[in-house]
């Protein structure tokens, strides 16, 4: 598990208009050591020239300075064109210092309109980091974003590329030469195209896709860490998603992908989503900061300013272990702990989607069930070491009873009290469900029983239900955080496939929630593109509330995340990039539904998290996970 924070300071570079050759845009950068600080270049688009002809602004290098690594100055031109192949503009740059060598790579445009018979990589060197007293066209085929290793690997000079950009297939490649000199080489590159796609990466998940290198790759001790812009739907077949991934290459072959991660970072804040080109953001540069293990990466935003997220080393190369643990948490070696009983009608098809909940030294568990009838209830069992099933009856304790949420559509449709989430407040159980009566809307319901009538199995007593989403609103996921904050409850529910909440005054619910205040929302790109739910409600730790939510694909694959909130319940302070937990057993991979882990509950022993969850809709399981592993990586 990982996170991947923006810095507050973005955007870091902005367009300056007294500077008339970067008064458009200022995006794409790439950071080195210099001094005592740090050194940028960047992209810089001044207005378009009315008098040439061509309706986009000249593309030039421009260079800044800075000491803290988010407050950059000294801002100037570096690299402009001056010969023919790079006459219509220098974009792109990616810089690596080798044997205090400045090698700054970049796209050149050589003609326009631009196509890919004109766009091709050049090279500039300088033996100060300002004065470019070298340049040379490198690829004489089509090709863009160029970074070289800042190592030799073996007896190698390495270098990333994309080729045929403007000319699918494209593909990430990489190229492997014996001098430095021969990365501008006309014969080397004739030679080395002839076999171009053997040196591919393949990492495009589709034809329609498309990738660009990113960073110069970092070396870490399990391989060479590098970042990549990844675009969904690129060469058609829907609304292109620009995206950032992270590949593990081997440190000896970096032909060879260890791992790689989902999609890391999309676009969400403002500066990335308007722009010159709006939803981008497109990874051009990483810099280890070895005292904390982090790392900085830069990015352009909607290909009009410069951007840096931070990312934790540790975090990450432990989600690209292909040896470590499934995510997060790990599975109990007895899963399932709970599947249906063909023997009990009500739960004969389905026992699945968990509430938990710790009382009187045992772990209770009440389970959303189905028979034959599709009808939801409400089973139950309870565990002493949170994992062996002690007790389990064999009848519900929780029907349908409120119209709201009896059959009156089809017979073999679903219907019923649905995934429960359990809080306990002043000595009582409140119980939040999805209330669906097969016709209209789901609705989110609310209960409660005292926990002494709970433990002595009095289970007639749970209160009549009361509605508490509004009608005709498809609204689930429903739970309350579990004490009050500054005399007012907060009532978790969704919306639109977003994570909203509302502040109610007391637990009477004489009125419903009225409001979404919005907590979580989608990140389209990202494992949880398509809607994100609450999974149970939040648990209190040091500095505010965990949530645990889950999250779908547009390939409605259901998979968790956790994200921070701040003690009132109400603030996102941290989010996961990756899931902690997903389907991969058979139980969670084929059932009712196919490809879901949906918890509903969590229980806090010590460090260790106990986290139930339904698999497939059909079964109900249990995984672990450190509290403090899991904090360590929100904070």
């Amino acid at each position: 598990m990982f996170t991947v924070k923006r810095s507050q300071h973005n955007p870091l570079l902005a367009p300056r208009r007294e500077h008339t050759w970067e008064a458009l845009a200022t995006f794409n950068p790439s950071v080195v050591p210099h001094g005592e600080g740090l050194r940028m270049y960047y992209r810089a688009i001044a207005n378009p020239d009315t008098l040439s002809g061509i309706s986009v602004g000249e593309s030039t290098i421009g260079m800044a300075e800075s000491i803290d690594g988010v407050h950059f100055h000294s801002r100037e031109q570096v690299i402009v064109p001056m010969h023919e192949w790079e006459g219509y503009g220098c974009e792109d740059p990616r810089a690596t210092i080798i044997d205090s060598v400045t090698y700054l790579s970049y796209t050149a445009l050589g003609g326009y309109p631009f196509g890919a018979d004109n766009i091709k990589v050049a090279i500039a060197v300088s033996r100060d980091g300002v004065n470019f007293d070298e340049r040379h066209l490198a690829t004489p085929f089509n090709a863009k974003a160029f970074s070289l290793f800042p190592e030799k690997v073996g007896d190698d000079y390495v270098a990333l590329l994309t080729v045929h950009t403007d000319m699918p297939p494209a593909e990430l490649c990489i190229a492997r030469a014996k001098r430095i000199e021969d990365f501008w080489s006309p014969e080397f590159w004739n030679e080395w195209h002839k076999g171009w796609n053997t040196h591919a990466l393949k990492l495009k998940r589709s034809e329609q896709d498309h990738v660009e290198v990113g960073s110069v790759p970092i070396k870490t001790k399990d391989g060479w860490l590098m970042f990549y812009s990844y675009i969904e739907n690129y060469f058609g077949g829907g609304t292109r998603v620009f995206t950032v991934e992270a590949a593990l290459l081997d440190l000896e072959d970096p032909e060879k992908i260890i791992s790689r991660t989902y999609p890391l970072l999309v676009p969400e804040e403002i500066y990335e989503r308007y722009g010159i080109e709006p939803d981008i953001v497109f990874p051009t540069c990483a810099v280890l900061n070895e005292k904390d293990s982090t790392i900085d990466l830069y990015y352009g935003a909607a290909d009009t300013t410069c951007a840096k997220a931070t990312i934790k080393l540790p975090d990450l190369l432990r989600a690209l272990d292909p040896s470590g643990p499934a995510r997060t948490f790990e599975r109990a070696h007895s899963n399932p702990i709970l599947s249906p009983i063909k023997e009990n009608a009500f739960e004969s098809l389905c026992v699945f989607n968990p509430a938990a909940f710790e009382l009187d030294g045992f772990v209770h568990i009440l389970y959303r069930a189905m028979g034959a009838d599709r009808t939801s209830v409400m089973g139950y069992a309870k565990s002493k070491d949170g994992i062996k099933i002690d007790e389990r009856l064999d009848r519900p304790v929780y029907v349908p009873r409120a119209d709201f949420e009896l059959k009156h559509g089809s017979p073999n449709g679903n219907s019923g009290c649905e995934d429960p989430r359990t809080v306990i407040i002043d000595g009582r159980i409140y119980m939040t469900y999805t209330a669906y009566d097969g016709v209209h809307a789901p609705r989110g319901a609310i209960t409660s029983i005292s926990t002494e009538e709970f433990l002595a199995g009095k289970f007639d007593t749970w209160t009549m239900p009361m509605l508490v989403t509004p009608d005709e609103v498809d609204d689930k996921d429903v739970a309350l955080l579990p004490e009050a904050v500054d005399g007012q409850y907060v009532l978790y529910h969704r919306i639109s496939g977003r994570v909203c909440c509302d502040i109610i005054t007391d637990l009477s619910f004489e009125k419903r929630v009225s409001r979404c205040i919005e907590i979580l929302a989608p990140r389209e790109g990202m494992w949880d593109s398509t809607k994100v739910g609450l999974a149970g409600p939040p648990i209190k730790v040091d500095g505010g509330w965990l949530l645990i939510y889950h999250g779908v694909s547009h390939r409605s694959r259901y998979r968790l995340g956790a994200a921070l909130l701040d003690p009132s319940g109400t603030i996102l302070l941290a989010r996961s990039a990756d899931p902690i937990f997903e389907p991969k057993e058979p139980y969670e991979l084929v059932g009712d539904v196919n490809n879901v882990v949906f918890s509903c509950g969590a229980v806090v022993r010590g460090d260790e998290v106990l986290l139930y969850y339904g698999g497939a809709d059909t079964v109900v399981g249990v995984a672990l996970g450190s509290l403090s592993h899991i904090l360590k990586a929100l904070t």
